[in-house]
């Protein structure tokens, strides 16, 4: 299959308008329609329904696998390019926000660098296709065990640090006195749900058998500091690496005692390492654990 017919179909089926994929794309609508026909009649199947502009079965399958393949693609012609290209002396690190802790920073070059704090689902996909040198990832787990990350590249991964967690709490709040919690204890309150900012809730899911930790208030964003100011407001808990749980105004931050997690951060990179990506990975390296 030609990546750009997969390229125009994945556009067409996003805009569910022939016309809006080929204004976006920059070819003709007849272009676009030749596009789509010719994959059609390479899978032996039809892929979009025409009034209105839809994926059929088939096309909905091709869809699942366009995603990785695409983004498989742009990892390998990143990774080519990054081999010849002139050292670049700069660094860009791409890094959930809760990975960005006192360590990294400490280990940051004084200039000549560029951090992009995004998504944690996110960042190994900017380092495969090369928009970032570096990347951080994070999460919940057992103590020495690795993160599970998604499969978009022939990544290098390796731990850069573990940290205590902590349940964040308003100093009102009925158990903000206790010395510890029990994770499952806490099953049944309301918590916030903050994937891109905070520890998501599916990880206290997986850690307590997979049930419990219903959402009262979903924050889609990045800001650490919104997220400890719900958390402050009584809009839900929220569980957190100890540093940054530590000293917000308004909460308590409660160690967990059960089960045994941690807060888990990992490099990611591509290929070999050199400049200030490789000093950044030997300073993070010297400061882990």
């Amino acid at each position: 299959m030609d990546p750009h017919l997969l390229r125009t179909y994945v556009t067409v089926a996003r805009l569910a308008s022939f016309s809006e994929a080929a204004r976006e794309l920059g070819y003709t609508q007849s272009a676009v329609s030749q596009h789509i026909a010719a994959l059609e009649q390479d899978l032996g199947a039809p892929l979009l329904t025409r009034r209105p502009v839809a994926p059929t079965a088939a096309g909905e399958r091709l869809l699942e696998h366009t995603g990785p393949l695409l983004l498989r693609l742009e990892a390998a012609r990143a990774d080519v390019v990054r081999m010849v290209a002139a050292p670049d002396h700069g660094l860009t690190l791409a890094t959930a926000p809760t990975a960005l802790g006192p360590r990294v920073l400490a280990a940051l070059p004084a200039s000549g660098v560029t951090l992009r704090v995004l998504p944690r689902d996110e960042v190994p996909a900017a380092v495969a296709t090369g928009t970032a040198d570096l990347g951080l990832v994070d999460g919940l787990a057992a103590p020495s065990d690795p993160l599970r990350l998604p499969d978009v590249a022939p990544l290098t991964t390796y731990g850069v640090g573990e940290e205590p967690v902590c349940v964040l709490l308003p100093d009102t709040h009925p158990l903000a006195r206790r010395a510890g919690l029990r994770l499952g204890d806490l099953a049944d309150a309301r918590w916030l749900d903050a994937p891109d900012a905070g520890l998501p809730l599916a990880h206290l899911r997986a850690a307590n058998g997979g049930h419990g930790f219903r959402c009262a208030l979903r924050y889609e964003g990045t800001d650490v500091r919104t997220l400890t100011a719900l958390a402050a407001a009584g809009h839900g808990l929220t569980l957190l690496p100890r540093p940054a749980a530590t000293d917000v105004p308004g909460t308590v931050a409660v160690p967990v005692t059960e089960p045994r997690v941690v807060h888990r951060t990992e490099l990611v990179h591509s290929g070999a390492l050199g400049g200030a990506a490789a000093a950044v990975a030997e300073a993070l390296a010297e400061r882990a654990w």
